[in-house]
């Protein structure tokens, strides 16, 4: 079955960097785009970045610059570099793709705190 798997979470100082992974196993990984969403307490759930089957990638405007979205086809794994991170950017961040109608991974943790 379809299962993505986050890793990567952790608590990291402002202007700190982290970087993301996802795996994904049971579907042909490199025929779908993939996404990056985020969820901090009390907000809706928000697209951080995006990457198509073909590496063209989109970022929000809140992270552009900042962050990174790659792919690895062969590691079939999805990657989100974080860096100059801010306060703002604590949320649970989860990995999104997959055939429709998507799937969803179990999301990590990312706390931003001095």
């Amino acid at each position: 079955q379809v299962q993505l798997v986050e890793s990567g979470g952790g608590l990291v100082q402002p202007g700190g960097s982290l970087k993301l992974s996802c795996a994904a196993s049971g579907f042909i990984f490199s025929n779908y785009a993939m996404s990056w969403y985020r969820q901090a307490p009390g907000k809706q759930r928000e697209l951080v970045a995006a990457i198509t089957s073909g590496g063209i990638t989109h970022y929000a405007n809140s992270v552009k610059g900042r962050f990174i979205i790659s792919r690895d086809n062969v590691k079939r794994t999805v990657y989100l570099q974080m860096m100059r991170l801010t306060l703002e950017d604590t949320a649970a961040y989860y990995c999104n793709g997959g055939p429709a109608p998507t799937y969803w991974g179990q999301g990590t943790q990312v706390t931003v705190s001095s």
